[in-house]
């Protein structure tokens, strides 16, 4: 895929899925999952105050009758305990935040008694898809939103990661570009050394599903040009479909710069979770929770 447009294509094709939005008294979130009933991706639940959702509804301009259901429940962190709970009861395949604040949204998922986190100790991550005008394809990378200083059980879930979310776009075996801030295997820099690391597992086949490499820096993961001139012998180096950050500091800078400066888009979701999760921004416009809506429902069971 190229563009986040084929997301929606490949959403539209697929069973449909019901999501749960957290607390949705708000005119994104209304919004979004409203264009996503149209475009035929899900259907809806909205988990919030039933009187302010249907007066946004109005004041938009949107058939309130559309939604699978509306379920009240004015009180913030309540609302995303009761949207987990619609989904263990079945009732739902994907989670969507709504008005609620994170680490409320966050809190209700990782609850350990009605939360959303199957058995073990999974590792909970965060997974976007960018469509950056200046690259000729889609970028999935990973984790610039939940995990601040990832180790490296929890760098070897993100690829793993990574790899299942290109599978869901139908990329069969994608470049995966453990980002460090040289290509050098400098033995000084814990993020050469995990990425090295990863890489050579990849090679042994403890890692499936992808060509791993890396340390690689990120002008020579994208850039051609770059790995030519610094004579890289590498298949993933130039043309990555893959982002693996090592920790979330440069995630999150290449997030925001991707979208403020070079006009990216994105969709984003949570994983590890038993259903993907949304967890857009409240600042995030319509049209990326669309995106996201459609990246979810695809990678939904």
């Amino acid at each position: 895929m190229k563009k986040l447009e084929e997301l929606v294509k490949a959403a539209q094709e697929a069973p449909r899925k019901t999501l749960v939005a957290a607390y949705a008294n708000d005119s994104h979130t209304i919004g979004a999952t409203s264009k996503a009933i149209d475009l035929g991706i899900v259907d809806v639940i909205l988990v919030g105050d039933i009187d302010t959702i249907k007066a946004t509804c109005q004041k938009e301009g949107i058939d309130v009758n559309k939604y699978k259901e509306l379920v009240q429940e004015a009180d913030e962190a309540k609302a995303a305990m009761k949207a987990v709970a619609l989904i263990n009861e079945g009732k739902g395949q994907i989670l969507m935040k709504g008005l609620c604040s994170t680490d409320k949204y966050m809190r209700a998922i990782l609850n350990k008694e009605g939360g959303l986190m199957p058995g073990g100790k999974p590792v909970l991550s965060h997974v976007s898809v960018f469509e950056v005008p200046a690259y000729h394809k889609l970028l999935i990378t990973s984790d610039v939103a939940v995990i601040p200083a990832p180790d490296f059980k929890q760098k070897t879930a993100i690829v793993n990661y990574v790899i299942k979310t290109a599978h869901t776009l139908g990329i069969e075996c994608p470049k995966v570009a453990m980002i460090a801030a040289t290509e050098q295997m400098l033995t000084g820099m814990p993020a050469c050394v995990d990425a090295a690391l990863i890489a050579t597992m990849n090679k042994r086949g403890q890692i499936k599903g992808a060509i791993v490499d890396g340390p690689l820096a990120m002008d020579v993961a994208i850039d051609k040009e770059s790995a030519q001139i610094k004579k890289l012998d590498s298949q993933v180096a130039g043309d990555a479909d893959c982002l693996v950050w090592p920790a979330i500091e440069p995630g999150n800078v290449f997030y925001k710069t991707a979208t403020k400066f070079a006009h990216a888009e994105l969709a984003a979701m949570v994983v590890g979770a038993k259903v993907p999760c949304i967890l857009s921004s409240r600042g995030d416009s319509t049209l990326t929770k669309t995106y996201s809506i459609a990246l979810a429902a695809l990678s939904a069971k």
